[in-house]
């Protein structure tokens, strides 16, 4: 095959590319693409961003609130996330992550020889109570900045109960669960002259 047949295929297939080439372009303009408004899934243990506090960026109820509904079944169901990391029984092996048993109320990087992270080991004394248990569930990464766990977070409060309740399950002494806090009552108005002010009614006086 001579020089001019060659230069004769090469022209068309770079002719072919431009072709292709135009056609995406104009095929961008006419049907452009957009992301969907809602996600079709969620990875597990991944919360929408703000998720956690409920409607309208709302503050979070206290831990106690839901661990006084939280059932043991759904938290050792929920453990299922924590078990290819960790191990729950007395006794048990350390893995990627430190043995869980009797970690509610023990002190931070309390098991000796388990390579903690500086950050972990960083917080001395401190302990797993109801409300760090909880915020670490929540998101690790925040709570104590630089550690090694890599989960993403549970964000639903009565998932996390669920969990910290089977975890305080397992132990030798587990903890009575905290009270639950009383909401706050709402102080009476005062009027102007320092008295409380008169309770108003929507009902119509009766005519006299």
């Amino acid at each position: 095959m001579d020089s001019y047949e060659w230069n004769k295929i090469a022209g068309w297939v770079l002719t072919a590319a431009i072709a292709v080439l135009g056609l995406s372009i104009i095929t961008g303009y006419l049907f452009p693409t957009t992301a969907p408004e809602t996600r079709a899934y969620v990875v597990e243990g991944v919360e929408e961003e703000g998720g956690a506090a409920g409607p309208a960026g709302a503050a979070e109820q206290p831990i106690a609130v839901f661990l006084a509904t939280a059932d043991l079944a759904k938290g050792e169901n929920q453990f299922k996330k924590c078990a290819a990391c960790h191990t729950i029984d007395k006794g048990g092996a350390n893995g990627i992550g430190p043995n869980l048993y009797g970690i509610v109320g023990a002190k931070h990087a309390h098991i000796a020889g388990f390579g903690y992270s500086d950050a972990m080991k960083s917080t001395g004394d401190k302990v797993w109570d109801w409300e760090g248990l909880s915020a670490w569930i929540a998101n690790p990464r925040k709570y104590i900045p630089g550690n090694k766990m890599s989960f993403a977070g549970m964000g639903k409060p009565q998932d996390r109960a669920d969990l910290i309740a089977y975890l305080n399950s397992k132990s030798d002494a587990p903890l009575p669960m905290p009270a639950v806090p009383v909401a706050e009552e709402t102080p009476a108005e005062v009027a102007p002259d320092g008295e409380p002010a008169a309770e108003t009614t929507d009902m119509a006086a009766p005519a006299a």
